[in-house]
């Protein structure tokens, strides 16, 4: 596999890639068996079948009703040949003589020349002078019917069973993913993509459920099924019984060869829909920009030959998969004549009756049915399993290590954090934070500031146990944070992040999120304090206006001012902003900014912030390098030593000017052509710039 991958090209990379996303994001997988298999089938296939074991007293239920169901409908051919027999004898007797024994019309008939119909007449028991005997057939034609709506009651049965038991199983699989889900690490989440973990607690789940549903009643039926009719084939002769049989190797050979074709075409298919998926996204997302440059042409030409691409792709796998059915078709037809020429002639040499003919008929038809669902089973089974170990790989994951059993209480504190000696990696080899200790009092403002990967998320991380710690301890109001609940060490801490985040829900609902207990009263004050209240009235319903899954029915800002009136609510003794104005407009950070300072008032509060302007009157400024503070102090003291926040800060207002300069030259320049030190010179704040 691997020395196949190196030979692929970049492009070609991109389009399994692009492939993959479409087949998991397709709903309906019946034109194609989802392309792939499990990297170790009897171990995945095992635990899957392992899924079942809660039911296995029903499964043996189900089997049972299957074995029994196939038995009535086996035995239903043999039983109608009976009335064909009664029918065929009755109207060959009613011409015969009445005053004649069936060895004298024998006999007759061979001394008249007419041996094949002498031979038909032995075979079939014909009593001379008789005609049809209608009680007789009456009591076969219901013994048929009754044999029909058995093996049919029966199977609805075991199709109804099977389903319950199908329903439970993927209800409990979704259970253990969705409890499984909450056990994980954010490390986890880290390196998996949101796409890949929803595909596998949807579509893969859902493959499984159609795997199973279609395999489990479906491949016990058609094996049970092949062995009857084989059983009963010979029974009525062996000499038609091989003639079906020559049929196995063809079915084979088209399977053999047509098959695997079909499934790499439908692969080259999925491919080609992958990369017009995204030639499509792509030009609806860049619409404007597509018309400003004048590339419409470009996009629709591109557009064309990739639609000519997939037509090709989609043609070649839809030609090769409907011909196997043709072909089997086509086999079962030569088969069909086979047998009825050799049936004919057994029946005129008196070897056969007629209606033993016309069962093995029907019995050949059943015989052929089921191997082809058995040989389409195999792809829909790999196809299964393969989700099924992607499902188990996520439930094997490893897990955050469980709270103590008898963790102790959260003690009653003015709210110290302490940081003793920290170290933290998020890779063994890559340490990130080496030795951090710092202390914050009771209803300090901290800033941490610093470049990208500095630290300064993965330090409010630590604090609220995302991550466990690899040296050292964290401290609040004197108890180590690792010995805590992690319940208890979130219960006092609200966060803002910098994507907000509001779910489906009135905005009333959204607020109250922070705390359920909360009444009506309380979210009002909340949503005054942090200006949620000044634009809740333009909206139709208020506070119990509908935001959509996006919230996409209020501005950026007006969401960001939400999820502070979310956190104000909860009333936590800790608080951490997390960049929550670096997405919003200049305008609209001065009215957060106010939120958050109404938000901050007598709680311990950590900002992480890019724009310096956002925390001047912080009462600690931890300045972060390489996971190491390099300084602390207030504004002032870090910009009178001249270090590395003094840099930071400097950066800004260097950035502020080459944009100016950009556009008048020089029009800053001092009389020696230097500019004056921004610090010094600037007393208001500039525009912000962010520090990279």
């Amino acid at each position: 596999m691997s020395q196949q991958q190196t030979t692929l090209t970049e492009e070609e990379l991109l389009e399994i890639e692009l492939g993959e996303q479409a087949r998991l994001a397709a709903d309906d997988w019946s034109g194609a068996v989802a392309p792939g298999k499990a990297q170790d089938f009897g171990r995945a296939f095992g635990r899957l079948l392992g899924l079942l074991k809660p039911h296995a007293f029903a499964l043996a239920f189900v089997s049972l009703m299957g074995a029994l169901g196939v038995v009535l409908t086996v035995l239903a051919p043999k039983v109608l040949g009976e009335a064909t027999n009664l029918i065929f004898a009755g109207i060959i007797g009613a011409q015969l003589p009445v005053d004649m024994t069936t060895e004298q019309a024998v006999e007759g008939l061979r001394a008249a020349g007419q041996e094949e119909l002498a031979n038909i007449v032995q075979a079939a028991g014909v009593t001379p002078g008789e005609g049809i005997d209608f009680v007789r057939l009456s009591q076969v034609i219901i013994l048929v019917l009754f044999l029909y709506i058995a093996a049919g009651i029966l199977t609805w049965l075991q199709g109804y069973v099977i389903n319950v038991i199908m329903v439970r199983t993927m209800w409990r699989l979704r259970e253990q993913v969705e409890a499984k889900i909450n056990r994980l690490p954010l490390s986890y989440f880290d390196r998996v993509q949101r796409g890949e973990l929803i595909s596998r607690v949807t579509n893969d789940i859902d493959n499984i459920t159609q795997t199973m549903q279609q395999s489990l009643s479906g491949a016990l039926t058609a094996v049970l099924t092949v062995i009857g009719v084989l059983i009963m084939m010979f029974s009525i002769s062996w000499q038609l019984s091989l003639v079906a049989l020559v049929a196995l190797p063809l079915m084979g050979v088209i399977f053999g060869i047509i098959g695997p074709k079909s499934q790499k075409a439908f692969g080259m298919q999925w491919r080609k829909v992958g990369r017009i998926n995204a030639r499509v996204e792509e030009s609806f997302s860049g619409h404007a920009l597509v018309k400003v440059f004048g590339r419409e042409e470009s996009s629709r030409q591109a557009f064309r030959e990739e639609n000519e691409e997939l037509y090709e792709a989609s043609f070649r796998a839809q030609f090769l998969s409907n011909t196997i059915m043709p072909g089997m078709m086509f086999i079962g037809n030569l088969t069909y004549v086979g047998i009825a020429v050799l049936g004919g002639l057994m029946v005129a040499s008196g070897q056969l009756r007629l209606g033993d003919v016309q069962a093995f008929i029907q019995y050949s038809q059943q015989f052929t049915q089921p191997l082809s669902e058995l040989g389409g089973m195999v792809a829909v089974v790999q196809s299964g399993t393969a989700s099924a170990e992607r499902v188990f790989d996520l439930l094997d994951q490893e897990e955050q290590e469980a709270d103590a059993v008898h963790a102790p209480a959260p003690t009653d504190g003015d709210g110290t954090i302490v940081f003793e000696h920290v170290a933290f990696s998020y890779h063994p080899d890559h340490p990130l934070i080496r030795d951090l200790s710092f202390q914050v009092r009771p209803g300090q403002t901290v800033a941490i500031v610093g470049p990208t990967g500095a630290g300064k998320t993965t330090l409010v991380n630590l604090l609220m146990r995302f991550y466990e710690l690899d040296g050292g301890r964290i401290l609040l109001n004197g108890q180590d944070i690792a010995e805590l609940t992690r319940h208890d060490v979130r219960a006092h801490t609200g966060m803002v992040l910098q994507d907000p985040w509001l779910f489906a829900g009135t905005i009333r609902e959204n607020i109250r999120y922070g705390r359920d207990s909360a009444t009506d009263d309380e979210i009002m004050a909340a949503a005054k304090a942090t200006y949620v209240d000044r634009f809740v009235h333009s909206l139709p319903d208020g506070y119990d206006t509908m935001l959509d899954e996006d919230a996409s029915n209020v501005s950026a800002g007006e969401k960001q001012l939400i999820t502070i009136a979310r956190a104000f609510v909860s009333d936590p003794s800790v608080l951490i902003l997390d960049e929550a104005t670096s997405s919003v407009d200049t305008r609209t950070e001065l009215l957060l900014q106010h939120a958050m300072a109404a938000l901050r008032q007598g709680r311990t509060s950590f900002v992480i912030a890019h724009r310096l302007s956002t925390i001047r009157d912080a009462d600690l400024i931890l300045v972060m390098e390489h996971g190491d503070i390099v300084e602390q102090g207030n504004h002032d003291q870090l910009i009178a030593t001249k270090g590395a926040y003094f840099r930071l800060y400097n950066s800004q207002f260097e950035q502020a000017a080459y944009d100016v300069d950009a556009e008048a030259p020089g029009a800053d320049a001092g009389a020696d052509g230097s500019t004056a030190d921004p610090v010094a010179a600037s007393a208001s704040e500039p525009e912000d710039a962010p520090v990279n």
